[in-house]
């Protein structure tokens, strides 16, 4: 029988998982709102969760409320989602303050990301570089590959840092490797490098083959600057993974049965927990970044999607009606409630299977 010290202990890591992805939509959303309040436009409610309210409590204008499920928050504004008279309503505003408001929760989001990944770095004993240092005693790659390469490119897929040197080998399924390194101040392009392979556990995918990583990187000393620079290119490595992942669904690399929704998500960073406080933060920096990219995709119901309508109408001095632009947010929604659905039952059916 299961004593509540262990129950406790196994519920534990959901729980700050839970908690990491609710902090991660607070960001978010309170990006949205203190624009909003910056820009005079009134807030009609700030809320954390969706669903039934636990509990909410208003302050002035706004009204601050907890929410059952957290999957999700919003900021929901006067004049956001129809026409109103209030003159501090949304619709009311100059269109550069709305594009500002509406862009300011992915941006917060992108910014968490990257000061967790400055605290991550700054508190290693060094930081990793694209730079060869040495092989192991069974490479192989070192045929082919030298000390003092610098790795640009990985199968064509351009390296910014040196996490994008862990991406492209994972993404590689033969073991054998197209580089673009500099050598010797030159660029040298290196075909069919060849690497020992495995078959990987189900956290890869069951039966890939993955790479035997054989090269230790160079690692420099954290200072400001080298701080500042790798956590920069690390975090534009995190945004484009949102890019390079629609590229490996509508190529067929991956299926729709490899994504995970808020349920995976929550796995994954409990998860984490067992292995540090590190892994968990590095977790927590890549779905924060991987959050507000995506927002920003022109997708209907999502903010890129209102934000490209606002480009429009500002470039084009027009005004698209008020009921038109709801019917294809409302069509977005719905397309996304259906996909979020459908990935959180493959989520269930493979904590289940496990």
């Amino acid at each position: 029988m299961l004593s509540i010290g262990s129950i406790f202990s196994k519920v534990l890591p959901f729980i700050i998982a839970i908690l990491l992805f609710c902090f991660i939509i607070f960001i978010h959303e309170f990006g949205h709102f203190i624009c909003a309040k910056l820009s005079g436009v009134k807030v009609n409610e700030f809320a954390i969760g969706m669903g039934p309210k636990i509990f909410s409590v208003k302050k002035g204008e706004t009204k601050y409320s907890l929410r059952v499920f957290p999957v999700g928050g919003y900021c929901a504004m006067e004049g956001e989602d129809g026409d109103s008279d209030d003159g501090r309503a949304f619709n009311k505003a100059p269109i550069w303050k709305r594009i500002v408001i509406v862009a300011a929760g992915a941006v917060m989001n992108i910014l968490l990301g990257f000061i967790i990944i400055c605290i991550i770095l700054s508190t290693n004993d060094l930081i990793g570089t694209r730079t060869i240092a040495k092989f192991s005693d069974n490479a192989v790659s070192n045929a082919y590959l030298h000390s003092g390469d610098k790795i640009l490119a990985i199968n064509g897929m351009r390296c910014i840092s040196d996490y994008d040197i862990n991406i492209g080998l994972m993404r590689d399924d033969d073991g054998i490797v197209d580089f673009t390194v500099q050598r010797d101040g030159k660029k040298i392009s290196l075909s069919d490098v060849k690497f020992r392979t495995e078959k990987s556990d189900e956290a890869y995918g069951k039966n890939k083959t993955v790479i035997d990583y054989d090269f230790y990187l160079v690692g420099v000393k954290p200072s400001f600057l080298s701080v500042l620079n790798a956590s920069w290119r690390e975090t534009v490595s995190f945004a484009r993974l949102v890019f390079i992942g629609f590229y490996d669904l509508f190529t067929g690399q991956v299926g729709l049965s490899q994504l995970s929704g808020p349920i995976g998500t929550v796995k994954v960073v409990a998860q984490s927990v067992s292995y540090g406080f590190e892994s968990v933060m590095f977790i927590m920096a890549f779905i924060t970044i991987n959050i507000g990219v995506f927002n920003l995709l022109p997708i209907p119901a999502l903010d890129g999607g209102r934000l490209f309508i606002l480009i429009i109408q500002g470039l084009s001095r027009g005004k698209i009606k008020v009921k038109h632009e709801a019917l294809i947010n409302t069509i977005g929604l719905v397309c996304l409630l259906v996909l979020i659905a459908l990935i959180s039952a493959n989520d269930i059916f493979n904590i289940i299977k496990r």
